[in-house]
This record gives structure tokens, C-alpha cells and sequence, in this order.
């Protein structure tokens, strides 16, 4: 959640910022009437209390004095009501401002650069070359079925469309890079910790998907539960309602779990094949850390994912998101994409993020900093979604007669 202090100080600079974020104007304006509103139920609590003790004083007086003291205690007493109404109207205005505000996303980091969707983000560098084939490359989805690796009738069958079945090594190689990824993340100081697939309202207002994208999500019907969308959710909210000693900081952790998504916004785009599915593995980084020490983590994120892209032999490239094209939870995300011969493009296969101290906010996770406690920065990012990476090795490493070859890295975990 944005910081609503810092709203009241200087409303003008932050909705600015908001504002480089494609923010629209009337929720905006919305968030500045519930601003003011609050600002002066807060001013006429405070006159009515100023009141009350001027007159607590002037009675403590009369009493001395020994002066008639009925109509002043009449005051008093009425005076008491109004206080007690004032306070409510201004815990109703504080309420009001919060619901809105956990509707408004994070302010981007100002290096940000503006944009308007995914079309104007900027490419930071390429790592590796793709290969040249001496053949048309064939599509990941042609290949597995080739190779019988994947069938996508059969998840249909079991569940609807885009859910698949692995078979044979195409589940072997899902399960390979899992071990893989995170053996790789472990030894980059990432801790190994499992966790809950099935997350309370909670932990999703925390890292932000709720209220803004429960259609996104698969609900337990008749309970307040949600199949993960991602394993940054549980692992996030680990911390939740914490106050963490400085000298526990960084935390570091490494997270493998199946993720669920409707894609309800997502309608019409890569339907075939594995790119958007319903429900994928994915294994994840999260990062609790200081603010000081938050952008050093992010750079040790990014490095660790894309050097396992590097480590599997696929060409890949990072890219910086612009201000249109990012998260809502986000101050700064750097994609990492792929290379995909079959399509002749890099596709995204993991988002690097620092949400700074917005998710803290929401799932109020803080840390002893000197005599006070502060907010605490988060940071997460995938290393890597599973099923991309195979798609990227059935068409980087395809050969002309259909057949694949697998990154020698991979080859001790398929015995």
C-alpha cells in the first residue's frame, strides 16, 4: 500500500507519480476527496478536544474558586458526545482512505522510464547468441508432440483448455530443472523453504493481488482460500505481522509450487502450447531485506536467473519495464526473456521486481531499526517458470529431424 502519511505531507508529488503509472485521473481524485475528507474530520476532532481541555482546565479552576460550575459541566458533557462522534467520523474517513488506497498500485522508482505498454520498454543487454539452424525451426508445440512429450487433448480431457499432461522425458526434464533451479538458488545463498499452495485473503491482500485481481484467481468455494497465483504470496507472507531483527536481513528464499491463474484478462493470447497456462510450475526468489541493501538484492536476483538461463545454454536478454507495462505491486521489474527460435522472438520466462516497501506495508512486516521499527523492502522473481524454460530447450536445442538434444547441465539429474 502506498504510504498514506506521505500522501497527506504532499499530495501533488504523489500523484504524479501515480500518474506515470497510467493511473486513472478520477481515481485519483477520488483518493485526494477521501484525503481531504480525512484531514478535516482529523482537524475537528482536534478543535473539539483542544475545546474539551480548556474547559477541563476552566472547571478545575471554578472548583477551586468555588464557583457555580452546572453550566460549564453542561458544556463539558455535551462537548464529550461531539468528541465521541468526531472520533468515529474519523476512523470512518481513516477506513475509507485505506479501502480506496489498497486499490492504488505502487509508485515507480523515478529511473523508471515512461511508457505506454511493453512496446516502449528498453532493452538493457543480450546474453548469448542464438544459434542459426540450417532448417525452419519448428514450434515447442509441434515438437512435443512429436516427441510425445506433452499432450494437450488430454488436459483438456481432465480439466479444460490450456491445462496439459507430460509424459516420459517432457515430465522428466519439468522435474530435472526444478531440482536445477533450485540446487543453482541454494548455492547463490537463496534458503529452500515449501510452502502452502492454498493462501487465506490475507496473504493475498499482502503481496497485492486482492482486492484489485480476484478474477485472476481460483477460489475455494464456500471458503475465504485461493489456489496461489505464485509462490511469492505464501513465501512473502511468511513474515507477515513480524517485526524482524536488522541482523536477520537479508532474508533470502528459494520456493518451488505449482501456480494457478485464470488469465481472465488474458483471453485470445497463446492459446496453443505452453506459454499461458492455467496452471504451471514455477520456481521463485523472495527477498526481504533493508531499503539500503534492497537494490544490491536485486541485482544478485536478476543475476542468479539469468545466469541459469546462461547455465542451460539459452539465449536470453534483459529488459528494463517502463512505467506502462509494469506491475501493480512494482516500483521497478527487469524481464528476462528468452529466445524462442520456433517463433523467431524472446518471449518473457521471469520478472525481477522491488516492490520497495508497498507490499511490507500492506502485510505489515517491519524490522527493529535502531530505536524504531521500519518498514521492510520485498523484492521477488521467477528463477524460472518450468514450463517456459522446457519450451526454450525443445526449440533451441531441436534437431532437424524432430529430435532434441538436452543441456549437458541437465544431464546428472536425468541419471
Amino acid at each position: 500500500m502506498i504510504d498514506l502519511k506521505l500522501l497527506q505531507k504532499d499530495f501533488d508529488a504523489m500523484s504524479a507519480k501515480l500518474s506515470r503509472k497510467k493511473v486513472d485521473t478520477s481515481l485519483i481524485a477520488d483518493l485526494k476527496q477521501k484525503n481531504e475528507e480525512l484531514k478535516k474530520a482529523k482537524t475537528e476532532f482536534e478543535t473539539l478536544q483542544a475545546m474539551q481541555n480548556s474547559m477541563s482546565r476552566e472547571f478545575g479552576i471554578y472548583k477551586k474558586e468555588g464557583k457555580d460550575v452546572s453550566e460549564l459541566k453542561a458544556k463539558v458533557d455535551a462537548n464529550k458526545i461531539n468528541i465521541a462522534t468526531a472520533l468515529e467520523t474519523q476512523r470512518e474517513r481513516q477506513e475509507e482512505l485505506e479501502t480506496l488506497a489498497m486499490s492504488i498500485p505502487n509508485m515507480p522508482d523515478e529511473n523508471v522510464p515512461d511508457g505506454a505498454d511493453e512496446n516502449d520498454n528498453i532493452e538493457i543487454k543480450k546474453v548469448l547468441t542464438p544459434c542459426k539452424f540450417t532448417f525452419t525451426p519448428k514450434e515447442h508445440w509441434e515438437l512435443a508432440e512429436q516427441n510425445g512429450w506433452i499432450d494437450f487433448e488430454r488436459g483438456v480431457k481432465l480439466a479444460t483448455s490450456r491445462f496439459s499432461v507430460s509424459f516420459g522425458m517432457g515430465a522428466k526434464l519439468e522435474r530435472a530443472l526444478i531440482n536445477f533451479m533450485l540446487n543453482f538458488n541454494s548455492k547463490r545463498g537463496f534458503e529452500e523453504v515449501s510452502v502452502p499452495v492454498i493462501v487465506n485473503r490475507n496473504a493475498l491482500k499482502g503481496t497485492g493481488q486482492l482486492p484489485k485481481f480476484e478474477d485472476d484467481l481460483y477460489k475455494i468455494d464456500s471458503q475465504e482460500l485461493f489456489l496461489i497465483p505464485t509462490a511469492e504470496v505464501p513465501v512473502t507472507n511468511l513474515f507477515a505481522d513480524e517485526i524482524l531483527e536488522e541482523s536477520q536481513l537479508p532474508i533470502k528464499m528459494t520456493a518451488y509450487t505449482p501456480c494457478f491463474r485464470k488469465e481472465a484478462g488474458a483471453a485470445g493470447r497463446d492459446t496453443r502450447g505452453m506459454i499461458r497456462q492455467h496452471q504451471f510450475h514455477k520456481v521463485e526468489l523472495v527477498a526481504i531485506t533493508t531499503p539500503q541493501n534492497s537494490d544490491e538484492v536485486f541485482d544478485e536476483m536478476l543475476a542468479c536467473a539469468s545466469d541459469i538461463l546462461t547455465a542451460l545454454e539459452l539465449p536470453h536478454r534483459l529488459v528494463t519495464l517502463c512505467t506502462g507495462d509494469l506491475g501493480f505491486s512494482a516500483a521497478r521489474t527487469v524481464d528476462i526473456e528468452v529466445w524462442l527460435p520456433g517463433q523467431n522472438t524472446y518471449r518473457e520466462i521471469s520478472s525481477v521486481s522491488n516492490t520497495r516497501d508497498f507490499q511490507a506495508r500492506r502485510a505489515k512486516i517491519r524490522y527493529r531499526n535502531g530505536n524504531k521499527n521500519s518498514m521492510v523492502h520485498t523484492l521477488n522473481g521467477s528463477s524460472l517458470a518450468v514450463g517456459r524454460t522446457l519450451v526454450a530447450i525443445m526449440e533451441n536445442f531441436q534437431n532437424e529431424d524432430g529430435s532434441i538434444n538436452i543441456p549437458k547441465v541437465l544431464e546428472p539429474y536425468l541419471n
